[in-house]
């Protein structure tokens, strides 16, 4: 059993297969103490549980033995859910304002039950059980003052080593309570005499997921976003890790959100060296209004420990959602490989041009066509339109259904881009119903991109929405849809909630858009969804729920996705990222990359084409043929294999190099880039990672055979390459 309440020491014990995590009820006030979190227990019935960790024999005592010092216990007990307003003065994961201002809150035990499934979140992705059941824990918990409850939420995921966190609210009282703040995970950790390290990805457009890590000093030391999306400036994702750890060894404790709105994840390391992570909704500019029996459900925190280093943790989140998190008939599905014809065109192009890519990109083995931005409205740049989901016909005579049955016909599938959540001022949507847009009254609305945010807090903005997708989708034979949004929100208003609901917009509208992405799919069940934000702004847990893969960065140069990829690959599967071969002098940056070196980057994701077929060089063209091939020889053990970090290019400026192994160990595939080359430098020593060393492994570029022991500890000589930007694959399997 994954999950047990023992009695005699009113502790909860939830174990993984190598991890424990117990709290415990203590004093007469029934709070909820953190007790441990780390290396798996052994839990026997004649054991007692190690509640000695609370210090509750030690002063300052709990209240009912020391009622002088109470403030003093609320400020240094391991809380596992601390209120706020009433003498704990750390991070607190709860905040309400009553109907007559008051702000004290502090939820104390009730009862607990212990179920064998787990709980959907209403409106909200989370992760689901598969194969194997799933043990969950609900601690019903309650402020009886204020009239508050509060149902703490843990599922044990044991074989992947996580347990999964969300709390739902509940209003007793006769009278409103206005939520201020909604944490969904907390961790007190006593790490008294022991030094540690944070690590989090931050970035802007086009620097997506860089890796950052620092040493955790007093006080509080936070990422996140206030942008109305996880963003590219933030990743809603937090690890502490222990200043000793590497790769493949030590502690780490990570967080991840599985939201796509605002988000907190804060580290507090206290005077008393304990150490508070904290993970929720960000509470600038959010406000709940509770009325009596409303309920609230806070996103879901995916929690992982590893003994085993960042390796440890990445394997942890890649199982998870592999199994657990992505959904539909693309889950453990091979995706198509796309040409997409945004560098190809970008707006400027008509039925006639996209045939010429697509019988292009069809005798080389590509397998989809398509159509980016600028098929609708009168949109000829990006100053207009958005809203008029209605086909320009003097860019494409007769609509859509002919130019995708001729692209049929060629043996290709059909896909299409959208930005559902937008609109243009100029466009006949906004003329018609510019209340519809974000907006403050009295103030002029902030333009970014030309364009506005759609109100989709509002039934009929997301109605109308989804129904003029809809309409071009049922229009004709269309596989995929990239949705992507190009701006993020502000001016914070909607003429539809009252005063004292403002403050629920920015969730209302995450909200609005998963229900959007959620119709979408049950309306074509069939169809593979790639969600997109200025490239990689929104790529979180949320948004993989509803889309297998996400556009990774809008920076499409092979050495900047090095970074980008690497930063990504810490947390998600590798056949989640959205990944292309560029056109060169690539557009963000100029840089001019061997096409080969384009492609084995882009192998590490969903692999396909975003460059003008037709007009690349010849030599280039005719690689592309052996890059589907490469595609589909890999792809299976890319998806579903183990990815290990070798080398960084971030650390070391010169090279990259990872590793996917099969789960049974019989294959692996390393990547190697050879960022700059160097003068007079000997081949370099690479050591590979997760083979069985008792197994024998042949090099297929050189039959070679050499022990899993001898390529892991030892190594493998990599030759210089000739040129900057060069690269090469390394494919062993076992003899």
């Amino acid at each position: 059993m994954a999950i047990r309440y023992i009695e005699q020491d009113r502790t909860f014990w939830l174990d993984t297969e190598h991890t424990s995590y117990l709290l415990a009820i203590v004093d007469q006030e029934n709070f909820v103490g953190h007790v441990y979190y780390g290396q798996k227990l052994q839990y026997t019935e004649n054991t007692p549980a190690p509640v000695y960790l609370l210090r509750t024999g030690e002063a300052p005592f709990v209240p009912s033995q020391n009622n002088r010092e109470r403030v003093s216990f609320l400020d240094s007990f391991p809380m596992e859910y601390p209120g706020n307003g009433l003498g704990d003065y750390r991070e607190s994961a709860i905040s309400v304002r009553t109907a007559q201002g008051h702000v004290g809150v502090q939820l104390q035990y009730v009862s607990h039950e212990i179920v064998k499934e787990k709980p959907a979140l209403p409106g909200l992705p989370s992760t689901f059980p598969g194969d194997e059941d799933c043990d969950t824990l609900i601690l019903h918990l309650a402020d009886p003052v204020i009239g508050l409850a509060a149902d703490l939420i843990y599922t044990t995921f044991e074989e992947e080593d996580v347990i999964t966190r969300s709390v739902i609210l509940k209003n007793t009282a006769g009278q409103p309570i206005y939520v201020t703040k909604v944490m969904s995970a907390c961790l007190d950790l006593d790490c008294t005499d022991e030094k540690y390290d944070i690590l989090t990805l931050h970035g802007s457009w086009a620097r997506e997921r860089q890796m950052e890590r620092r040493s955790l000093m007093h006080g509080k030391q936070s990422v996140g976003s206030v942008r109305g999306e996880s963003s590219h400036q933030e990743h809603p994702f937090i690890a502490l890790l222990s200043a000793d750890a590497t790769q493949d060894a030590g502690e780490v404790y990570g967080m991840h959100f599985v939201y796509s709105g605002n988000f907190l994840a804060q580290a507090e390391l206290s005077q008393f060296d304990s150490i508070r992570m904290t993970m929720g909704i960000h509470p600038e500019n959010f406000v709940w209004k509770l009325e009596q029996g409303e309920s609230f459900a806070a996103p879901e925190v995916v929690m992982t420990y590893s003994s085993e280093g960042l390796s440890g943790m990445t394997h942890h989140y890649h199982d998870m959602y592999r199994g657990h998190l992505i959904r539909g008939e693309y889950r453990d599905k091979k995706r198509p490989i796309l040409i997409n014809n945004w560098e190809a065109t970008y707006f400027d192009f008509n039925t006639e041009k996209l045939l010429k890519i697509a019988e292009q990109a069809s005798k080389l083995g590509i397998e989809m066509l398509v159509m980016d931005d600028g098929w609708f409205g009168h949109r000829n740049d990006d100053s207009t339109s958005l809203g008029d989901w209605k086909v320009n016909e003097q860019k494409l005579p007769g609509g859509l259904k002919p130019l995708v049955e001729q692209v049929n016909a060629l043996g290709m599938k059909f896909g299409i881009w959208f930005e559902p959540e937008m609109i243009s001022p100029d466009s006949d949507l906004y003329r018609e119903h510019p209340d519809w847009a974000i907006a403050i009254p009295g103030r002029a609305g902030s333009l970014c991109r030309n364009q506005y945010v759609l109100d989709l807090s509002r039934k009929e903005v997301r109605d109308h929405a989804f129904e003029s997708v809809a309409a071009v989708l049922h229009s004709a034979n269309i596989e995929y849809v990239k949705w992507d949004m190009n701006r993020q929100l502000s001016d914070l208003g909607s003429v539809e909630l009252p005063a004292d609901r403002q403050g629920e917009l920015y969730h209302r509208y995450v909200l609005g858009v998963y229900e959007l992405q959620d119709r979408l799919l049950q309306e074509f069940p069939h169809l593979l969804l790639e969600n997109c934000s200025g490239g990689g702004a929104r790529f979180d847990p949320g948004m993989l729920y509803y889309s297998p893969q996400i556009w990774c960065s809008d920076d499409m140069d092979a050495i900047e996705r090095l970074k980008i990829q690497e930063g990504t690959m810490l947390l998600y599967p590798l056949s989640t990222m959205g990944a292309h071969v560029s056109d060169c002098p690539n557009h963000t940056v100029g840089r001019v990359t061997p096409f080969e070196t384009r492609g084995h980057v882009a192998l590490a994701g969903t692999f396909g084409y975003e460059l003008d077929i037709t007009k690349i060089p010849e030599e280039d063209r005719q690689q592309i043929p052996a890059q589907t091939a490469m595609y589909h020889k890999y792809n299976d053990l890319i998806r579903r294999g183990d990815y290990s970090w070798i080398a960084s290019f971030l650390e070391n400026g010169n090279y990259d190099c990872y590793q996917v192994t099969s789960k049974d160990q019989k294959e692996a595939l390393v990547t190697y880039v050879q960022v700059l080359s160097r003068p007079n430098f000997h081949s370099r020593r690479v050591r590979l990672k997760g083979l069985a060393p008792e197994k024998q492994y042949r090099i297929e570029e050189t039959g070679e055979i050499f022990g899993g022991d001898v390529l892991m500890q030892a190594g493998l000589l990599v030759t210089p390459l000739w040129g900057d930007y060069r690269s090469k694959l390394i494919h062993l399997t076992e003899v």
